[in-house]
């Protein structure tokens, strides 16, 4: 398969709660769809630090310290809020508190291609809570969207930050997907 040239659009976005055992192994969750994605950005987060010597760059280096990012999407789904952002359902009322502590997720989602599309996995992200807005309907509806900020770190056990489909996946990698948070697998050289 040939590569994309060009990426556009945003779907398939999906979420794994990250649930840490008692010997500390992090499990992922089965991925749950989160519906109405409007917009994902994702800001590198890192240094480059440069050391100058002989009146040059003598050495140079980089870190990846994950994303900074913002999703955007329709209503956040109560699943969303409970699981991931941490409220609670009391009396059928969704409750907010100042002691709520976000889960980490991995985040799956896919931006489309002229080829096909791209799939990503973003391995340990925590959600900020949305901030709220509206306002009056004019002669049209605008539909009002939240805004969610994250961090995408290095996963603890490897550093892994995040992996996407390349011209190379195989159809049985693609085509599950979002059945299970997939894993970068190195192959035997035979």
């Amino acid at each position: 398969m040939s590569e994309n040239k060009v990426a556009f659009g945003l779907k398939n976005v999906h979420y794994a709660v990250i649930t840490k055992g008692e010997d500390g192994a992090e499990t992922y969750g089965v991925p749950k769809r989160y519906t109405g994605a409007v917009e994902l950005t994702l800001e590198p987060k890192g240094e480059l630090s440069e050391f100058y010597a002989d009146d040059t760059v003598y050495y140079s280096a980089s870190t990846n310290q994950g994303y900074e990012g913002t999703f955007n999407a329709a209503e956040a789904p109560e699943d969303f809020r409970i699981s991931v952002l941490g409220e609670k359902l009391v009396g059928g009322l969704l409750v907010e508190d100042a002691n709520i502590k976000p889960k980490p997720v991995a985040l799956l989602f896919e931006f489309d291609g002229d080829v096909k599309a791209t799939r990503h996995v973003l391995y340990n992200v925590t959600f900020n809570r949305p901030g709220l807005a509206s306002k009056t309907k004019e002669d049209a509806t605008e539909v009002s969207t939240n805004e969610l900020s994250f961090m995408a770190a290095p996963r603890a056990k490897d550093g892994r930050v995040k992996i996407k489909t390349s011209s190379t996946t195989t159809e049985e990698i693609y085509n599950k997907w979002y059945t299970a948070v997939p894993e970068a697998v190195e192959l035997p050289i035979v």
